[in-house]
């Protein structure tokens, strides 16, 4: 059995084995300091995955000078468990803004809404999934801009661009089938 330092070397080599085995010998270790900061075994898991992810990719970064394996993945493990506990409390935050926005008041579905809905579900179905996903979220959930970029992390001026190339791809296609953009559906009109 090869000490840590000896296993620490083989990893920085890129040796797959030598990362299987301070798996082995460390995952228990990392998995419990990740449960304890989480408090939830299944995104312990992911953490301790990610860890070893991470300690894999970035193997040239570990230096036996500054301290031993376990510690340096056990560092690894509490960024990741930092990160998660953060990325969880923006989520709680941008569900909570996202359910303080006033509801429109609910108005009956008109034979013509629904169709329009059907004819844009279909034609969002043919857009990238960035651009789709962005415009999904405008049209059927009403979200604002911000709000979208708060939902799917992505930077406000990047929800405005798929949202732009989505809608111009949409009209486009509406235009080449005979359809006039506006005289089908509406939508929200900050999307345009």
């Amino acid at each position: 059995m090869s000490t840590d330092e000896e296993l620490a070397a083989r990893l920085r080599d890129g040796d797959d084995k030598a990362l299987r085995t301070a798996y082995d010998r460390h995952g228990a270790a990392v998995l419990y300091l990740a449960q304890r900061l989480l408090g939830n075994r299944a995104d312990a898991e992911d953490v301790t995955q990610l860890t070893f992810v991470a300690a894999w990719t970035g193997r040239d970064m570990f230096d036996p000078q500054r301290g031993t394996l376990l510690g340096w993945l056990l560092g690894i493990a509490r960024r990741k468990a930092v990160d998660r506990l953060r990325s969880s409390a923006r989520e709680g935050r941008v569900t909570e803004t996202v359910r303080a926005q006033h509801a429109p008041p609910d108005e009956p579905e008109t034979p013509e809404r629904i169709v329009d809905r059907l004819v844009v579900a279909d034609e969002l179905s043919r857009l990238p999934d960035e651009q789709r996903r962005t415009l999904e979220l405008a049209f059927f959930d009403d979200l604002t801009h911000p709000q979208i970029a708060a939902v799917t992390g992505l930077p406000l001026g990047t929800v405005k661009s798929h949202i732009r190339r989505g809608m111009a791809n949409l009209r486009r296609r509406w235009e080449v089938d005979g359809a006039a953009f506006g005289s089908r559906t509406t939508g929200p009109s900050r999307v345009v």
